[in-house]
């Protein structure tokens, strides 16, 4: 198997724009010198660029690097683009964000405890 996803705790988003060109060594290098993290089997790296409509995950699966790319047909995500830091995200926000939502969604449904009916 190439990678076990279940082993993934932390996702981590490059905010801002990502030259898409690069591949493994250039985006390990953003990872370690620019944001100056480490990598390990349970953390994910997204990156996008400008056009929104493809991102690149990047983790270490213990053995090596590991390159993910996804790019949509007809749509584009919402990248948060207000600053050049490495964000952490939910696993609930990495859910949106692959739905094509905002990371920050104004408003959300939480569960609740069931209401009396009579």
């Amino acid at each position: 198997m190439l990678f076990d996803s279940s082993k993934i705790q932390n996702v981590y988003v490059a905010c801002g724009y990502t030259d898409m060109r690069k591949q493994i060594d250039g985006l390990a290098a953003i990872v370690e010198l620019q944001y100056k993290m480490e990598f390990d089997t349970e953390s994910v790296f997204l990156f996008c660029g400008r056009k929104n409509d493809r991102i690149k995950a990047l983790l270490w699966d213990g053995s090596g690097y590991v390159l993910l790319y996804k790019r949509l047909a007809g749509q584009q995500f919402q990248w948060p683009r207000s600053e050049k830091d490495l964000i952490q995200i939910t696993p609930q926000q990495f859910r949106w964000l692959m739905e094509g939502l905002s990371i920050t969604q104004k408003k959300v449904i939480r569960n609740t405890a069931p209401a009396r009916m009579y």
